[in-house]
């Protein structure tokens, strides 16, 4: 028999990213100029620098590896260089 370890992740309710807003941490499906890319970035990680559940946000995305988006206030270049994606 194993036992599983259930990861606690209830911080996720309390994201400040959740809600309409929560498009401006993820790239659109259509081309991004380098200005708007950098526009659409700095938004989403003002929302982060509020927000009091970014330290979990951005140890799960460190831990799965998570290749896009902004995450606990970092990119996917930053998060690489402090949690060696």
């Amino acid at each position: 028999m194993s036992t599983v370890t259930k990861i606690d992740e209830t911080w996720q309710e309390k994201a400040a990213c959740r809600g309409p807003h929560a498009t401006v941490f993820f790239p659109p499906d259509t081309f991004e100029r380098k200005e708007q890319k950098e526009h659409r970035e700095m938004r989403a990680k003002a929302i982060c620098a509020q927000c009091s559940v970014k330290e979990p946000c951005l140890e799960m995305a460190i831990r799965i590896r998570e290749q896009h988006g902004i995450w606990g206030g970092l990119n996917e270049l930053e998060r690489k260089s402090v949690g060696g994606l």
